[in-house]
């Protein structure tokens, strides 16, 4: 586990959580909104990542004050392959606002200028257009469909898109 930054934007505050932000931070993983695309949640998942017992470093994004949802990101790959992935979430009432397209990028910045990765990926359901937007509008770009890639809650399999942003796409 790293030291995890504390980084602002203009509306948006991404920072290392604590216990304090469980139930918080629980009600918008809940959110049906958020649970359809991330499945079922439960306490000691959130307190795990709260906590940096999870694969990922996680960031609780906080707006005025409020718990808007969490951000992770992964670093991967030996010296050669190098990069990171992102994932994110917000309850509902902090979607449709740009909360997540100003999360996303502070964390980009992050991760190319401070973390010195060149390459970024991000991988939404094919079906999640709003987010598929979200990361477009961020720079990322479509790779490609990873086919029957993820289960859903309905059982089935479906379709992903991977993404991803190059450090070399901001500077041209």
């Amino acid at each position: 586990m790293t030291d995890l930054p504390r980084l602002t934007g203009e509306r948006v505050l991404l920072r290392p959580g604590g216990d304090a932000d469980t139930d918080e931070l629980l009600e918008r993983r809940c959110d049906p909104t958020v649970a359809r695309w991330w499945g079922p949640a439960d306490r000691g998942e959130v307190a795990d990542k709260l906590a940096g017992r999870d694969d990922a470093e996680f960031l609780v994004i906080e707006v005025d004050g409020a718990i808007a949802g969490g951000i992770q990101f992964s670093e991967l790959g030996g010296e050669e392959f190098r990069h990171a992935g992102i994932d994110i979430f917000l309850g509902a009432e902090f979607q449709g606002r740009g909360l997540g397209r100003e999360a996303i990028a502070l964390l980009v910045d992050h991760l190319l200028d401070e973390r010195g990765h060149h390459r970024l990926i991000i991988d939404p359901a094919v079906a999640n257009e709003p987010a598929v937007r979200c990361y477009r509008a961020v720079g990322f770009r479509t790779v490609g469909v990873m086919r029957e890639y993820q289960q859903m809650q309905d059982g089935r399999w479906h379709d992903g898109l991977l993404m991803e942003l190059l450090a070399s796409d901001r500077a041209g």
